[in-house]
């Protein structure tokens, strides 16, 4: 791949930066703060998307910031994985803006200001993760979207959300410094460079199993944000956060940066075919599966629907984890893939959440009888997305999960398309239920007369991410290309 110097990889990191600034400036003016947010998520898809056409045929940008570290540049790159990871992200956060504009009005809540100024900086932290050209890069952006979404978490300013934040930031600052950068210096220390490159830059560096094996292991805990247990306790915790927050940073960014982040150690640090000669895939697998299977039963016992969620995506995130760790071509591709299809779903599920948290004021499951035939767009749109999570067609999960089974197939390990199959039959008894007391459960007695869909706003984006989760299972070309070309297919 050639890679031509060019200022747009620095520009979709920092127009959401940037554009932070007037979000502040127009505190005062609700109208034009939101339309600043609109047209900042719009100008960042833009960016990302003029830079799409170079990366299908081949070919990258690169920007370097500066160069601190012999051989370690603070640099930018965009290459099929990172234009992959972002163009999720953007396309995502200008629904998510939209919605937060009806959530936050409907509720009336208090530092809006604050609130999309912290989301502008998050975004852009995001965006500089999926375009880090090495790990120093990475890892300071990764730092960065720690602190930032720390005042989202935070939001209610209550005692459950600043115990909830020091929880996160205890899980994610406490990883990263204590496992994430030791990593870091060992494989600076054996390979002279951090650069991410096809084919790894391990192999050459003449590191025994066991040293290996402890990089390995420090990386998958290090980056927490991907939630591999023991070190997912956050997740939940987070959801605290206002639902935007929990649908787009704890449903698609901070998560999906701690599985890319993972993936680009598995894909351009140590290779696959490094891990394969040692043996390390299994490692990778079982951790994952061990996730994947018991992050599903905790789902089952879940009454509120956000920490319901919240464990389906503790689970789901360690779907693209097993891929990779597969290491085949096309495990990896369907554990990349899963990134985007798990992505439309999930934000899709938040969505109905905070809408009828919005509409009906209920956080619990077993308060919801009867709902969906008050609700009938949300609940269908959660039907769309509870369908994709599992991988049932015509849904864009089948996708995925279709290559994350060959996967399993081609390298003969049956015993992970078990997980997945078992763990795909938890996922539909953890979501149906949801579905049927909407629709066929009647309504308890006493309940209001007066619940209706919730605004426009919140309707909109819920109803659009649920028709892409179907568009996806038709049309997964772009996506599909991106993630074969990122494995080197």
């Amino acid at each position: 791949m050639s890679y031509q110097s060019s200022i747009w990889p620095l520009a979709a990191v920092l127009i959401s930066l940037l554009g932070a600034l007037p979000i502040l400036a127009s505190d005062r003016r609700p109208n034009l703060r939101e339309s600043w947010t609109i047209l900042i998520a719009f100008g960042k898809v833009v960016i990302v998307a003029s830079m799409l056409p170079t990366v299908l045929n081949g070919g990258g940008f690169v920007f370097t910031i500066a160069e601190v570290i012999p051989n370690v540049p603070i640099q930018l790159r965009v290459d099929a994985m990172g234009m992959f990871f972002a163009l999720v992200a953007s396309i995502l956060w200008l629904f998510t803006s939209l919605y937060s504009i009806g959530y936050m009005r409907a509720l009336d809540e208090h530092d809006q200001t604050r609130y999309f100024a912290s989301f502008a900086v998050a975004i852009s932290a995001t965006l500089g993760v999926a375009f880090s050209a090495n790990l120093l890069t990475l890892y300071l952006f990764y730092e960065m979207l720690s602190l930032s979404t720390y005042p989202l978490v935070t939001h209610h300013q209550d005692a459950e959300a600043r115990t909830s934040g020091r929880k996160y930031l205890t899980y994610i600052l406490g990883t990263s410094i204590g496992f994430a950068l030791p990593a870091m210096l060992i494989t600076y220390q054996l390979a002279g460079t951090l650069d991410f490159t096809q084919g790894g830059i391990l192999a050459a560096s003449g590191a025994d199993a066991s040293t290996l094996a402890l990089i390995l292991v420090l990386f998958i805990f290090g980056f927490a944000k991907a939630g591999i247990m023991p070190f997912h306790g956050w997740l939940p915790a987070a959801m605290v956060a206002p639902t935007p927050v929990s649908s787009f940073l704890h449903g698609v960014a901070v998560v999906k940066v701690g599985v890319f982040s993972i993936l680009r150690v598995i894909f351009h640090i140590f290779g696959p075919d490094l891990l394969l000669q040692v043996h390390l895939g299994t490692v990778i697998t079982t951790l994952a599966s061990a996730t994947i299977l018991i992050a599903s039963l905790v789902a089952l016992t879940q009454d509120n629907l956000k920490r319901r969620l919240a464990y389906s995506t503790i689970g789901q995130l360690s779907y693209m984890v097993l891929g990779a760790g597969m290491l085949t071509a096309v495990g990896m591709t369907g554990g990349l893939l899963h990134i985007a299809m798990h992505a439309f779903g999930k934000i899709t599920l938040f969505f109905c959440a905070g809408a009828i948290y919005v509409a009906a004021g209920k956080k619990y499951i077993s308060q919801m009888d009867g709902l969906g035939k008050r609700m009938p767009i949300t609940y269908l749109a959660f039907f769309f997305g509870s369908l994709s999570i599992i991988g049932m067609p015509p849904f864009g999960g089948f996708i995925s999960k279709w290559n994350l089974a060959t996967g399993a197939i081609e390298s003969g390990q049956l015993i992970l398309l078990l997980v997945l199959l078992v763990s795909s039959l938890l996922n539909a008894l953890y979501f149906f239920p949801i579905v049927y007391r909407g629709f066929f459960m009647p309504a308890a007695e006493g309940e209001p007369d007066g619940i209706k869909e919730a605004p426009l706003f919140c309707l909109i984006p819920l109803s659009i991410t649920a028709l892409c989760s179907l568009g996806l299972f038709f049309w997964p070309g772009l996506f599909l290309r991106l993630a074969r070309m990122a494995v080197g297919l």
